[in-house]
């Protein structure tokens, strides 16, 4: 088996490695697009109600139901730090993933440049032999033709 198509094998694994990298890093963009969407999500409805509360106060308000607007909001407040640390695991979990697909990237290019390298070094062989044999025929035919000298 020629040193191209060992390589050839192991350019297949490589580039597959890098295919499932690149794969994977998109679907944790999407994670982080997603996470990212239901924070502002939770930041719109958290404004949306403390602009409620605030209208609502203003024109007069029960104790009671100032202190159910309260706990509310201190659920919310917990939902969105949830949701912070959320996107920030994510956005991490994305960087991590980015740079394993990096690498994988600089292995699949560098297989590659190995891989071409070794092609042109077989091809440069394989025209040498083929110049070789067709200068051998040419050789032998002109031998052919040629009558014996000194006869």
């Amino acid at each position: 088996m020629k040193k191209s198509e060992r390589i050839g094998m192991v350019r297949r694994v490589v580039d597959d490695i890098e295919r499932r990298k690149a794969q994977g890093l998109a679907a944790c963009e999407k994670n982080v697009a997603a996470a990212q969407a239901k924070l502002e999500e939770l930041e719109a409805y958290r404004a949306a109600y403390v602009r409620e509360f605030t209208r609502r106060a203003g024109s007069g308000m029960s104790g009671a139901g100032a202190r159910e607007y309260q706990v509310f909001l201190t659920r919310l407040d917990e939902a969105l730090r949830q949701q912070a640390q959320i996107l920030a695991q994510v956005r991490l979990q994305r960087d991590t993933d980015l740079e394993s697909w990096r690498n994988a990237a600089r292995r699949a290019a560098a297989v590659s440049n190995l891989a071409g390298h070794w092609q042109a070094q077989e091809r440069v062989f394989a025209d040498k032999i083929e110049q070789k044999e067709s200068d051998e025929r040419s050789q032998q035919l002109w031998s052919r033709r040629t009558p014996a000298h000194g006869g």
